[in-house]
């Protein structure tokens, strides 16, 4: 059977097709997912991805995070799906409780949007496997609400845990500790704020840095 990852669209979406077709650039089936579906259709992992999602204006994925098909992803990712969640997708997931923390109004009010040099923290998840530890990545953000913050409890555990996946190397938004995304505690849902879906090849983007998060989900499967 062929492996099958699946592409969340909520209305306002503005990255799905980009997300397909970072999923397509390493020879993996994109199966579209509508934000009322009741079924994954058999899909081996999810990428929930950036744009924008009904009911934004009361905060950032609050109502995307009740949508009938992120029930599903919610039960899936706590039978070990691999998830991976792309700025919105991130709050999504956020708001959702499969990651910790929340994301804010960026530092200074301002909508960032820059390509953005990350450091790869932990490589030790499904969606980061193929970056060497420490290495940094060139991929672009753009966002209003990507200031992710967490109580202190929370970030001393996910610093203890090695659970921040991505830091910035010169934080655009006021993230606390750097922190560009996070994951959860088995290494299979990883949220970041950061668009590896625009970084996948040179021609498009500014690196083909993210393409490796792509990789790594299939390596991650193929061996399933």
């Amino acid at each position: 059977m062929s492996t099958r990852i699946g592409v969340i669209t909520f209305p306002g979406t503005l990255d799905d097709v980009d997300a397909a077709r970072a999923v397509r650039a390493v020879e993996v089936e994109a199966v579209p997912l509508w934000h009322g579906d009741a079924d994954l259709r058999g899909v081996d992992a999810v990428v929930v991805p950036g744009g924008f999602s009904y009911g934004d204006y009361l905060r950032a994925g609050a109502i995307a995070s009740y949508a009938p098909v992120m029930g599903l992803v919610v039960e899936a990712a706590r039978g070990g799906m691999p998830v991976l969640g792309i700025c919105n997708g991130f709050q999504v997931l956020c708001e959702a409780g499969l990651l910790p923390g929340a994301l804010i109004r960026n530092a200074g009010l301002h909508f960032v949007c820059r390509d953005e040099w990350l450091r790869v923290d932990n490589t030790d998840t499904a969606w980061t496997a193929r970056y060497a530890p420490g290495a940094e990545i060139l991929i672009p953000v753009k966002h209003m609400d990507g200031c992710y913050v967490a109580d202190a409890e929370t970030v001393a555990e996910l610093e203890g845990e090695g659970r921040v996946v991505f830091r910035y190397t010169d934080n655009p938004n006021g993230s606390v500790a750097d922190i560009a995304g996070v994951c959860d505690a088995g290494g299979r849902v990883v949220g970041l704020m950061p668009h590896p879906e625009h970084a996948i090849e040179a021609l498009t983007g500014p690196s083909d840095d993210g393409l490796g998060m792509f990789l790594s989900v299939l390596d991650q499967l193929v061996r399933a």
